[in-house]
């Protein structure tokens, strides 16, 4: 099931909030845990017994961590309960990746295994893992009740796609949280703020980078067009996911941190992310970064290090080799930005500003090819094109039927919207007009929202792939 779908909007989701408001607070946690499973078990049905077996295997483990008073004892606990969520991870995810090359290196004929990977195994494994990491080191107690910890790791609004919650940011709204209509309404605001981005902007820019890729003849321009079309398919894809995770968070009474601030106003690449995915960033950042000992080693082990985390986090989003050449290449812009070019970004600001949208857009063209194939041809004609035009006809054509979605995902890539409205918020008359016109303007908005989902069946999510 998808939030951005006729049967969640309609169906699922108000039932959910009218169960969960009725019922007195010592029952919200159990609708919010049996919803999750429904909502999981409606897209993956043969998986929801692995999700509630996740759930018992880190409940149990986090248990006896934490009541082990031996050191080493508490550090074996650990080890084992990372090795199963890992192994169940590497098994779902990367077998036939590891099949795969096997049978290229070795000129082997083993067969692939005929599994279909779990939606959201990475997100609610890492979720998974930062706990039991966060009861070994004494942030946290293990939390003694199964409803209340299977609720924190299965909650549906961020299961299949994020934002990666840790424990220790909502485990004290687990079991007292406020509700109140402000929190609602910004909960109901976010939601719609979120389902646009992903119906009216990654839903249509997705058709585009399509339209784009079918042309009877590619030119310079449609590979570059295709590049800006995706990476702000899977910006405006992914953050609406996140917006629409936080506002239903809100709804319930659950504060998730932010996932995405404006990545494409970033001035290098470490500024992008900052911004970007924020909630991956710095679970690597505080599980392994800083563990393998951050900047405050040798220069060598240092640079190790950013390789390793860089390595990892692109093999975390796909058990492909275009994704570990994703990951090494942030790894090596990262280590020049750092060790050459970071001070000269900082006097220069346009200039670092066009510098790191371009090596966005290549990012992106890597991340998008199921291949090798697939990045380096692309790239080779986007900069060296051979046997076709730099701009043709049809490429114009398309660029100029779908301008005006493209100018409206750039300009709401940036808080240009945000800080207008701010500003004329400060003035009490237009306040006022604001806040009355805000509720018919969301209304409207997921009116038109609706319409699309039901005339147009093009409505896929990206991340599922990861």
């Amino acid at each position: 099931m998808v939030f951005s779908s006729i049967f969640f909007l309609y169906y699922f989701l108000p039932i959910v909030i009218i169960l969960y408001f009725i019922v007195p607070f010592k029952f919200k946690n159990s609708i919010l845990f049996l919803s999750s499973m429904f909502f999981y078990f409606y897209g993956e049905p043969k998986y929801t017994l692995l999700l509630l077996l996740s759930s018992f295997i880190n409940y149990s483990s986090a248990l006896a961590i934490g009541k082990s008073i031996n050191i080493k004892v508490k550090k074996n606990y650990l080890i084992i309960a990372l090795i199963i969520n890992l192994g169940i991870l590497l098994y779902y995810k990367y077998s036939n990746f590891f099949i795969a090359n096997i049978n290229l290196l070795f000129n082997s004929n083993i067969k692939f295994l005929q599994i279909i990977m779990p939606v959201g195994i990475s997100f609610f494994t890492f979720q998974a893992i930062s706990y039991l990491i966060d009861v070994y080191r004494g942030d946290v107690e293990a939390d003694k009740n199964f409803i209340s910890f299977s609720t924190y790791l299965c909650l549906f609004p961020q299961l299949i796609a994020g934002p990666i919650v840790r424990y220790k940011t909502i485990h004290k709204e687990l079991f007292n949280r406020k509700h109140s209509f402000e929190l609602f309404a910004l909960g109901v605001r976010r939601f719609v703020i979120g389902l646009s981005k992903k119906v009216l902007l990654a839903n249509i820019l997705g058709k585009f980078s399509n339209d784009l890729l079918n042309l009877n003849e590619m030119s310079s321009l449609s590979y570059w067009a295709i590049a800006l079309a995706f990476s702000l398919q899977i910006y405006f894809d992914f953050s609406g996911y996140s917006d629409m995770a936080i506002g239903l968070g809100l709804i319930f009474g659950f504060k998730f941190l932010e996932n995405f601030n404006y990545p494409f106003i970033a001035s290098s690449i470490t500024d992008f992310w900052r911004r970007w995915h924020i909630s991956l960033s710095t679970l690597f950042r505080d599980y392994l970064y800083i563990p393998l000992g951050g900047n405050r080693v040798s220069k060598l082990k240092w640079i190790r290090n950013i390789f390793i985390v860089w390595l990892l986090t692109g093999f975390w989003h796909g058990a492909s080799w275009n994704f570990i050449l994703w990951g090494l290449y942030f790894a090596v812009i990262l280590l020049v930005e750092k060790l050459l070019i970071g001070n000269f970004l900082k006097k220069h600001k346009i200039f670092s500003h066009i510098y790191t949208i371009l090596l966005v857009l290549i990012s992106f063209v890597i991340f998008n090819g199921h291949n090798l194939k697939e990045v380096f041809f692309p790239l080779k004609q986007m900069f060296i094109p051979s046997n076709i035009k730099l701009i043709n006809k049809e490429t114009i054509y398309y660029i100029n039927s779908y301008g005006r979605i493209l100018l409206t995902a750039i300009i709401s890539s940036t808080p240009i919207a945000k800080t207008r409205i701010n500003k004329l918020r400060n003035k009490k008359s237009l306040d006022i007009i604001i806040n009355f016109l805000e509720p018919l303007f969301l209304i409207l908005t997921l009116l038109l929202n609706t319409a699309f989902l039901i005339d147009d069946s093009f409505n896929p999510f990206l991340y599922f792939r990861f």
